[in-house]
């Protein structure tokens, strides 16, 4: 054969199958699993991102019961020295 046609051409055939051969390993295996993998990353950042709210939420609650902790001490000495 590469007699025939020469060892670029042969070696041109070999890389196109190659090319081929890649080509269609990626489309009937990998893109698949991306496909998953990109569901699940989706998935993911919905639930960081409400887990992030409800840490916002928490923190908001706590600062509002340390303030009326610090308002209750405070009226309770103002009481006291009066």
């Amino acid at each position: 054969m590469v007699n025939q046609y020469g060892l670029p051409i042969v070696l041109a055939g070999g890389m196109g199958y190659f090319i081929f051969f890649i080509w269609k390993y990626v489309t009937t295996q990998i893109k698949p699993k991306l496909g998953a993998a990109f569901s699940v990353l989706v998935a993911l950042i919905d639930r960081i991102r409400m887990l992030d709210n409800d840490l916002i939420r928490l923190d908001q609650k706590l600062n509002i019961f340390i303030e009326m902790d610090e308002e209750i001490q405070k009226r309770k000495r103002n009481g006291k020295d009066e």
